[in-house]
């Protein structure tokens, strides 16, 4: 059955979600219907400026010609053949990937915590063979990894956990910044250490000055291998095309996807040569390196480099946070801070009113994610300018202020 979606309002479809999804997700009461650049428009007309982005996905902005035109053609040619045989986007957005990290090999999935179930495939084998059959993994609190059965457990989240008793062994989660906790922690049945460049889910923490690097010597000294989540701070995020080029510290896997695809479902692992131990058979997908999905891929990643737009988000990002700062002193003491490195920051707050603030934005038409009960992560399209910033935190000083009052 086909419907036209003008010929019915928003009320009609959240009732057809009540009616028919299974209620996971605890959604705002907007029916999204079309999008162009940082900007999203609902089935009843209401215009939105999006700083959600499909959660860190569109960095490139909604319906992007260069993306939407690779797509559409590759609809027309070859939509799937699994990985039995090559294909040619595949291989190209592989060897661009390459081309432009610290990497050496990739392997494509069709999401984030499938990348990072790869990576950890991959790192105990690596443990088997070279740390006398080490398996497990350490993560620190706070993460998130993903929500498969092995991921819940490498996500450092009692809250994700608690459900879904006995968790996968495997994984031991430590406070998250605290060296000591993971050398403290690091046994011979360790093989590798996992985290994110920045926080995101977590709450966009961010590490001290000398943590990463703290975490790639130990590694270093332990033959264990380093693992970086990038999944929301690759593909431009932080201002550099990686997160790990924020810091300077090369891990030796790296999981991205959200933005690797601008909105088409694609992650990929990649690794260092000398960890590159998965033979024929060790790992596969179906859907994964779909021609389509890659196509997506080179596209999005190919107009990234072209136009420089990590230098783009890493100058507004810069803006972003200046004024935020502004807005949280103009704002005190109901704003405690701002955290976050370029196009991934979050506002805090002294009490739990994120979510009712996110509310009233919305009602003042911007789109914005309340990331903990106390703070706001804002995280939109890289292609936003300094005018977006600004509009975006004039509607969000409405919408603050209604709470206020409330």
């Amino acid at each position: 059955m086909t419907t036209d979606s003008t010929a019915h309002d928003s009320a009609y479809w959240m009732a057809q979600e009540s009616e028919y999804y299974v209620h996971t997700f605890n959604r705002q009461p907007i029916v999204i219907e079309r999008g162009e650049g940082a900007r999203v428009w609902d089935v009843d007309g209401n215009e939105y400026l999006d700083f959600v982005a499909g959660l860190a996905v569109v960095g490139l902005g909604h319906s992007h010609p260069a993306v939407a035109e690779a797509v559409r053609d590759q609809v027309g040619t070859l939509l799937q053949t699994s990985n039995l045989y090559y294909t040619v986007p595949q291989l190209e957005l592989g060897r661009m990937l390459v081309e432009n990290s610290c990497m050496d090999k990739v392997f494509f999935a069709n999401s984030g915590v499938e990348a990072n179930e790869g990576a950890v495939k991959l790192a105990r084998k690596y443990g088997r063979l070279h740390r006398n059959g080490a398996q497990s993994v350490i993560t620190v609190l706070n993460s998130f990894h993903g929500r498969t059965l092995g991921m819940i457990a490498a996500t450092g989240q009692p809250a994700y956990q608690e459900a879904w008793l006995p968790l996968a062994e495997g994984f031991t989660n430590v406070p998250y910044d605290d060296l000591d906790a993971i050398r403290e922690a690091t046994t011979d049945e360790t093989c590798a250490i996992m985290v994110e460049v920045v926080q995101g889910e977590g709450g966009v923490n961010v590490p001290t000055e000398g943590y990463l690097k703290g975490l790639r010597e130990w590694c270093d000294e332990n033959n264990l291998l380093l693992i970086f989540d990038e999944v929301q701070t690759g593909m431009g995020r932080l201002g550099h095309l990686w997160g790990y080029e924020h810091s300077g510290v090369e891990p030796d896997v790296m999981t991205i996807a959200k933005a690797l695809g601008n909105g088409v479902p694609v992650g990929a692992f990649l690794c260092k040569e000398r960890c590159n131990v998965l033979e024929p058979g060790d790992h596969g997908s179906t859907f994964g390196g779909n021609v389509l999905a890659t196509a997506a891929g080179r596209a999005t990643l190919g107009h990234m480099l072209e136009n420089d737009i990590p230098g783009h988000a890493a100058r507004v990002g810069d803006y972003l946070r200046a004024k935020l700062e502004e807005f949280a002193v103009a704002h005190a003491p109901a704003t405690t801070g701002v955290r976050g490195v370029g196009l991934l920051q979050a506002l805090l707050f002294d009490q739990p009113i994120a979510r009712a603030v996110v509310t009233n934005a919305n009602a003042e038409g911007v789109l914005l994610n309340p990331v903990l009960p106390n703070a706001i992560r804002f995280m939109p399209p890289l292609i936003i300018t300094e005018a977006d910033v600004d509009e975006c935190l004039t509607k969000l000083d409405a919408a603050l202020t209604k709470t206020l009052a409330a």
